[in-house]
């Protein structure tokens, strides 16, 4: 296809040529005159009139219905909570303010109304070999008596024991490691410390504690020949001794000095743990 001879071109009817801006303008309402419409896009509302989908409507429906069991949900809740939350703080265990220790220096010891507990020769004494500062003993052999009279020497003592509501004395005898020291401790058990220290006002070479005699070789001689003897107070407990040599002769300075120191350490590594522990709860440890 080529383009139009010169000639051919004259000889034509002059007709005004449109431009195709021209043409575009002619041609597009016709166009679109003929073209279908286009979909409108459709919308609801939930206060239009006629055939509607129902969907969204359920849905608000089911919505305020879920809402609705939640909060009697809530509310069963709340109100099952409350008694037994009530409940929990009822059964709660208060705190209790925590007992104070009795007055005066040994605390529940110092009444055997605060340490009613009675004495025990495990208590008192609840090994057979003991040590104190490197030095060792042996306990031979133990004794309890309720008639605290039967275990005393001494009409005063007697009498004093038996006013300050004596219960009991627990006995147990002992020797060094050597074999050359022997002695008896007696614990009494009294009602208050005023007549524990009563009885250990009494004490002295005529009033103390009867000598316990072991089946050993060695303290089977405790209570014969010369000896001395001591009482210490714990509350209202009176501790007793009667300490010796195992001969029996009366000792120098220096072997009395012993024997005491033997004593000492027989009491501090047995009776006096037992007492103190019952001094802190009023009870035996």
């Amino acid at each position: 296809m080529g383009f139009p001879e010169e000639g051919e071109s004259s000889t034509q009817s002059s007709v005004p040529r449109r431009s195709r801006k021209d043409r575009d303008k002619t041609k597009e309402p016709r166009d679109k005159a003929n073209e279908p419409a286009a979909p409108r896009a459709q919308t609801w509302s939930p206060y239009a009139e006629g055939k509607r989908s129902r969907g969204p409507l359920w849905f608000a429906i089911g919505g305020v219905a879920v809402l609705g069991l939640l909060g009697a949900g809530l509310w069963v809740m709340w109100n099952a909570d409350g008694p037994q939350s009530a409940e929990t703080e009822a059964s709660r265990p208060s705190s209790a303010p925590l007992p104070t220790t009795p007055p005066g220096k040994y605390g529940y010891a110092e009444n055997r109304s605060t340490d009613p507990e009675p004495l025990t020769v495990k208590e008192l004494f609840p090994r057979k070999k003991l040590a104190f500062e490197g030095r060792s003993y042996q306990m031979t052999v133990t004794g309890k008596a309720k008639k605290c009279a039967d275990v005393v020497i001494g009409d005063k003592l007697q009498k004093a024991l038996k006013k300050a509501k004596c219960t009991q004395v627990v006995r147990a005898s002992f020797r060094d490691k050597a074999g050359k020291v022997i002695g008896t401790v007696g614990v009494a058990n009294l009602s208050t410390a005023t007549n524990a220290g009563k009885v250990a006002a009494i004490g002295d070479q005529k009033n103390y504690v009867k000598p316990l005699a072991g089946k050993d070789s060695v303290t089977k001689l405790v209570g014969t020949g010369s000896g001395g003897t001591k009482v210490w107070t714990h509350g209202h407990y009176a501790v007793m001794a009667w300490v010796q040599t195992k001969d029996g002769t009366k000792p120098d300075k220096k072997g009395t000095k012993r024997l005491f120191e033997a004593i000492d350490d027989f009491t501090k590594a047995s009776v006096f743990k037992a007492l103190d522990s019952r001094t802190l709860t009023g009870y035996p440890a």
